[in-house]
């Protein structure tokens, strides 16, 4: 299998500049300090909720003390892009529920950052980390915006992310946008976090907030996931609704939960997930939604059929090493596990990365072009067109150190009419379906498992990202759903283990994935080391 080129890799990394710390948030509640937040699991969360021992106010406060001094001060980590202002307010509103006998489920309460390339009805632009949408208030919450506040969950705000989902330049750092800056890996400030969803899984592993939302196209849940240390799913293409989330391309965009256990991913993907009359991917969601957490089982690797994805190895000694350990706890859980050698060629051109990018770019301008059109008139760039002069026009604080080679490059597509994208994207996608079907259906696997992502590299505004190997190609492209759970650490830093299946399959997945954490225990919260050396001593 060829491992993903720079330009592709630009889709889940993002850029560092010089960066400024996000503003500091609000002043909090004098009290929040006594209750500490740190690794609290949404369950702990709800039982000191149902004991009175923290109201959702008093959590909400005391997550924002920890934003001001790990996030705005201290280690300085800028994965908090903005402070949703109504938060206060939804919680209070959510203790006066509390108080009078109405407890929506699990989340309710519960503070969530939203990448900010998910729209919510708060006062907060919708940026996707660029100064061209810093006056993006829509005014709409995304459905599954809508749907976590149904659920009871508080938006705290929004987190910062790879600039466009890193769809801007093949030369990126990931992690940095314009508005936000670079957002640092907390098990090593040298370190990147991956992308596009950095903020989100750098929030959450630093306890900044209880749960966050990321999205992926090709990686950017799961590789930030594998390289913070914490959960991420990217689940299947249509369980969950992309509306009013800024896109890249409807053939391979998704929102994702990212958590700290794989509990909490099921908490949180049962909330997101269902169908929305605006996404015709999501027609078939209503029939694959499950009780995720309810099917969590320690015992749920026993009798399981699990493929190791041997290309998707060799690219570091140590990560080989840990994934040969999560193999013999698998196979001591009572899992039947296969080496799977080779990829089922015929299925996989040698020129797929090119293909897909070239796929993604198609998509990208018409449908940038779409939402753009849809913005509130405050926003003057709209189009891509629109987008490419305004980084040139304001190319100090947008292109410092890299370009905007693939905006260029989509603009340039703009003669291809809708057929030819639904060719190019329905090619991508039965391609790479065929080839993990294959695999699934000769070994009768229940899921495929490699390691997610390299460890992190160091963040280099002058050569861009270093990426070794990753897993996250072929589930993007199939839509197929992807789980990464913490495997273990080189040198200090966070590999993810994960586990890929077939479409709709992701109750199995948090099955075998909370089985196989529950055995493992592998999650190391973060110390904030200067470089990853420290880390070890």
């Amino acid at each position: 299998m060829t491992r993903l080129r720079n330009a592709l890799g630009a889709l889940w990394l993002a850029t560092f500049v010089s960066c400024s710390a996000p503003s500091a948030p609000p002043a909090v509640h004098p009290g929040a300090a006594r209750y500490d937040v740190e690794e609290k699991t949404v369950a702990m969360l709800q039982a000191d909720l149902a004991a009175g021992r923290i109201s959702s106010e008093g959590l909400v406060a005391a997550y924002l003390e920890r934003i001001d001094a790990l996030d705005a001060r201290g280690p300085t980590l800028r994965a908090v892009l903005a402070i949703n202002p109504a938060a206060r307010d939804a919680a209070r509103a959510l203790d006066r529920e509390r108080a009078a006998g109405r407890v929506r489920g699990p989340l309710h309460g519960i503070p969530v950052l939203l990448k900010d390339n998910i729209e919510s009805a708060d006062a907060l632009p919708t940026t996707a980390g660029s100064l061209a949408l810093e006056h993006n208030v829509t005014g709409r919450d995304a459905p599954i915006v809508a749907q976590l506040r149904a659920a009871g969950a508080i938006v705290l705000g929004k987190a910062n992310l790879s600039e466009w989902a890193n769809i801007r330049s093949s030369h990126a750092t990931s992690g940095w946008s314009a508005l936000g800056g670079l957002t640092r890996n907390p098990y090593a400030l040298d370190r990147n976090p991956c992308g596009s969803s950095s903020g989100s899984a750098v929030a959450v592993a630093a306890n900044l907030s209880a749960l966050a939302v990321g999205t992926e196209t090709d990686g950017s849940i799961t590789c930030p996931s594998s390289m913070t240390g914490v959960v991420g799913l990217k689940p299947t293409l249509g369980l969950v609704s992309r509306t009013r989330i800024i896109p890249i391309s409807a053939a391979q965009d998704t929102a994702g939960p990212v958590a700290r256990s794989v509990a909490d991913a099921a908490l949180l993907l049962q909330a997101l997930a269902g169908p929305d009359p605006e996404d015709p991917a999501t027609v078939e969601a209503r029939a694959h939604v499950s009780g995720y957490a309810a099917a969590l089982s320690p015992q749920a690797l026993a009798g399981s059929r699990l493929g190791v994805l041997q290309p998707f190895t060799g690219y570091l000694p140590q990560v080989d090493l840990l994934l040969s350990a999560a193999v013999a706890e698998l196979k001591r859980a009572g899992a039947t596990v296969e080496i799977i050698e080779r990829l089922p060629e015929p299925a996989l051109p040698p020129d797929l990365d090119e293909r897909e990018l070239t796929a993604l770019l198609m998509d990208f301008r018409a449908e940038l072009n779409t939402y753009l059109a849809s913005t509130p008139t405050a926003v003057k760039t709209r189009s891509l067109a629109a987008l490419i002069a305004f980084n040139r026009e304001h190319a100090a604080r947008e292109l410092p150190h890299f370009g905007q080679e693939l905006f260029v490059r989509a603009e340039a597509t703009a003669d291809h009419d809708r057929a030819a994208r639904a060719l190019a994207r329905s090619q991508n996608q039965a391609g790479a379906a065929r080839a993990l079907d294959a695999l699934f259906d000769a070994h009768k696997l229940d899921a495929l498992i490699a390691p997610t992502q390299s460890p992190a590299f160091t963040s280099d505004l002058v050569n861009g990202d270093h990426v070794l190997g990753g897993a996250a190609q072929l589930p993007a492209m199939a839509g197929y759903p992807h789980l990464s759970v913490p495997m273990g650490r080189v040198a200090g830093l966070p590999v993810g283990l994960s586990f890929i299946g077939p479409a709709w399959s992701e109750a199995r997945l948090l099955a075998l994935g909370h089985a196989y954490e529950q055995r493992s225990q592998l999650r190391r919260k973060p110390e904030y080391p200067q470089h990853a050396a420290l880390a070890e001593r």
